[in-house]
C-alpha cells in the first residue's frame, strides 16, 4: 500500500502514490510501443497530481532515452509552477518566456517549459531551434491553442494531460488530435482513498431564460451580468452563503467583472470579509489579495475566470458557482478548487446558483470519459436543456419568508392542478392566475396591520410569483420570456389592486 497524503506531507519529499505509479506505467508502456509519432491523452481529476505524474515521466524519460522534453502550458503562472515541480524531481529545466529570444545554452538543459503563444512565436520567427526533443507534454490539453504547435513536433511522442478530455471548442474534437485516451482514477475513488475532500452539494434553482449563448457555445457575459447583478439574485446569493457557508473560507466564481463587483459590495455591506479579483488586477495586487485570502480564516474571494486553473489553496471550504456554464470543463475546474484535502478538512461545500448540477450531474459522479472522447457531439446533444431543468423546479418559501406569513395556514399553490380543473370544467385558463392572486393577497392581508404593510409583504413574494407564472406558461405552452415578463407585471399589478380591495371591504 502507498502512503497516505498526510504521511507524504510529513516526510517532506515527493513520493508517488499507487494510482500515480500505475498510470505512469501505462503511459510508458505506450511509449515503448510507439516511441514517436504518437499522440496520447491522459485524464486525471483536478487534485490527482497531474503535474507530479508528468514530472516523474520527464525524469524517467530523459534519464533512459537521453532525449529532451518540452512542456507546454497556456498561462504564465503554470510555467513557474511546472518548472518548480520539475526541479523538485531533479530535472534541470528552463522556462522559455518573452525575455528568451535564443537558446544558446540549451545543451545545459533536458527540459524546457514554455507558454504556447511564446514558443509558437519563437518557432515561427525561426529565432530558436529546439534540438533532440523526443517528447512534448501538454498541460490542460483541452485548450485548442496547442494544436498550432503540433506541426513543429511531428516526430515526437506527444502526451496531453487534462482533467476533462473534452475540447474547449466543440468544432475541434480531441479525438482528431490524439490517438488514444488513458483514463486515471475517478473522483470518487480518490475521495475514498483519502486524496480528495468529499463534496457536499447544495442547489438553488435559478431561472436562466434570459441568458444567451455566445459563439463559444457558453452563456454570454453580457446576459449573465444582466441576470446576476439584479437585486433578487444578489439576495439569493447572500442568503445561500448565510444558510450554508457562513464563517467558512469561500471562493465565489462569477461570469463578468461587474457581477463580481456587485457581489463584493453586497457582502461588504452585510459586514463580511470579502475581496474581489479579476484579470485587470496587477501581479502585485493579485499576490496581496491571495495572501490575504490564504491567511484569513473566514475570507470570501469573489473572482472572474482567473482562478479556474493554476490556483491551489487547500484551505478553501466552500465553492459558490454564482454563474451558469455549458462547459463541462469549467464546471469541473471551478469545483476542483475546493477539493484539496487537509488533516482538518475532509469535505467541502458546493453552492450552485446556476443549475449546473442539474445540467452535468454531481461533481463526483462517475463520467464515461472514453465515450465523451470518442463521441463529443453525442454528449453535447444529450445535455439537459435549461427549459427542461426549470420544468423540474419547485419553489418553497424560505423559512425566513415563511415566518413573515406565519398567520397563513397554507402558502402553497399547485398551478398544474388548478390548470387541470380549468380544462375539466371548461374555464378560462387565466382563472388559474386569478386564484393564485387571491391566495397571495389573502396571505399579505392576514399578516398585516394595514394596506401599506400588506404591499410591503407582497414584494417578498417576487420569486414565488415568478415561479407560478413560469409553471402557468408551461401549462399553456407559451413560455417566451417576453410573455412571462408581461404576465409577471400584470400579476403584481392585480395583486396590489386585490390587496387594496380586501382592505376596503374590511
Amino acid at each position: 500500500m502507498g502512503l497516505k497524503p498526510a504521511e507524504i506531507h510529513n516526510k517532506g519529499r515527493k513520493v508517488l502514490y499507487d494510482y500515480q505509479q500505475r498510470d505512469i506505467d501505462k503511459i510508458f508502456k505506450r511509449l515503448n510501443e510507439f516511441p514517436e509519432k504518437y499522440n496520447l491523452l491522459y485524464q486525471l481529476p483536478t487534485g490527482g497530481g497531474k503535474t507530479v505524474i508528468f514530472s516523474e515521466i520527464v525524469r524517467r524519460y530523459t534519464e533512459t532515452t537521453k532525449k529532451k522534453v518540452v512542456v507546454l502550458t497556456h498561462r504564465i503562472e503554470l510555467c513557474g509552477q511546472t518548472s518548480k515541480m520539475l526541479t523538485e524531481f531533479k530535472v534541470k529545466n528552463k522556462i522559455i518566456n518573452s525575455s528568451v529570444k535564443e537558446l544558446d545554452d540549451q545543451s545545459e538543459y533536458m527540459c524546457f517549459v514554455a507558454m504556447v503563444e511564446t514558443l509558437n512565436n519563437r518557432l515561427n520567427e525561426n529565432r530558436l531551434e529546439l534540438l533532440d526533443v523526443g517528447m512534448v507534454i501538454i498541460d490542460e490539453a483541452h485548450y485548442n491553442s496547442f494544436r498550432k504547435l503540433f506541426r513543429f513536433f511531428k516526430h515526437c511522442f506527444i502526451l496531453g494531460v487534462t482533467a476533462t478530455p473534452l475540447s474547449s471548442n466543440m468544432k475541434l474534437p480531441m479525438k482528431d488530435n490524439y490517438n488514444e485516451l488513458i483514463v486515471g482514477d475517478t473522483i470518487n475513488s480518490l475521495i475514498k482513498s483519502g486524496f480528495l475532500a468529499k463534496p457536499v452539494t447544495y442547489t438553488f434553482d435559478v431561472g436562466l431564460g434570459s441568458l444567451k449563448i455566445g459563439m463559444n457555445g457558453d452563456y454570454t457575459v453580457k446576459s449573465s451580468e444582466e441576470l446576476y447583478t439584479n437585486m433578487m439574485m444578489q439576495d439569493k446569493l447572500l442568503h445561500a452563503y448565510e444558510e450554508k457557508g457562513k464563517g467558512k473560507k469561500t471562493l465565489i466564481f462569477n461570469n463578468g467583472i461587474n457581477t463580481s463587483i456587485y457581489v463584493y459590495d453586497t457582502f461588504k455591506k452585510a459586514g463580511y470579509p470579502i475581496r474581489h479579483l479579476d484579470n485587470t488586477n496587477s501581479k502585485q495586487e493579485r499576490e496581496e489579495i491571495l495572501a490575504w485570502f490564504k491567511n484569513t480564516d473566514d475570507a470570501i474571494l469573489s473572482s472572474v475566470s482567473i482562478l479556474t486553473t493554476g490556483f491551489d489553496e487547500p484551505t478553501v471550504e466552500t465553492i459558490i458557482l454564482n454563474r451558469a456554464t455549458k462547459s463541462l470543463t469549467l464546471y469541473f475546474q471551478m469545483i476542483g478548487r475546493g477539493s484539496r484535502i487537509l488533516p482538518t478538512k475532509k469535505e467541502f461545500a458546493i453552492l450552485d446558483l446556476g443549475n449546473n448540477t442539474a445540467r452535468f450531474g454531481l461533481w463526483n459522479s462517475d463520467v464515461d470519459w472514453q465515450s465523451i472522447f470518442r463521441s463529443p457531439d453525442f454528449y453535447y446533444d444529450n445535455l439537459v436543456g435549461d427549459e427542461e431543468i426549470e420544468r423540474n423546479f419547485r419553489y418553497v418559501l424560505p423559512e425566513d419568508l415563511r415566518r413573515e406569513f406565519a398567520k397563513s395556514e397554507d402558502t402553497d399553490f399547485d398551478i398544474e392542478e388548478e390548470y387541470a380543473k380549468t380544462k375539466k370544467f371548461g374555464l378560462r385558463s387565466l382563472t388559474v392566475l386569478e386564484k393564485s392572486i387571491d391566495q397571495h393577497a389573502k396571505m399579505c392581508c392576514e399578516n398585516s396591520e394595514d394596506v401599506f404593510d400588506a404591499r410591503i409583504l407582497s414584494k417578498l413574494l417576487d420569486q414565488d410569483i415568478e415561479y407560478r407564472v413560469r409553471r402557468y406558461s408551461y401549462c399553456i405552452s407559451k413560455s417566451t420570456k417576453n410573455y412571462r415578463d408581461w404576465l409577471e407585471e400584470d400579476y403584481k399589478r392585480k395583486l396590489r389592486s386585490k390587496i387594496n380591495l380586501l382592505f376596503r371591504e374590511d
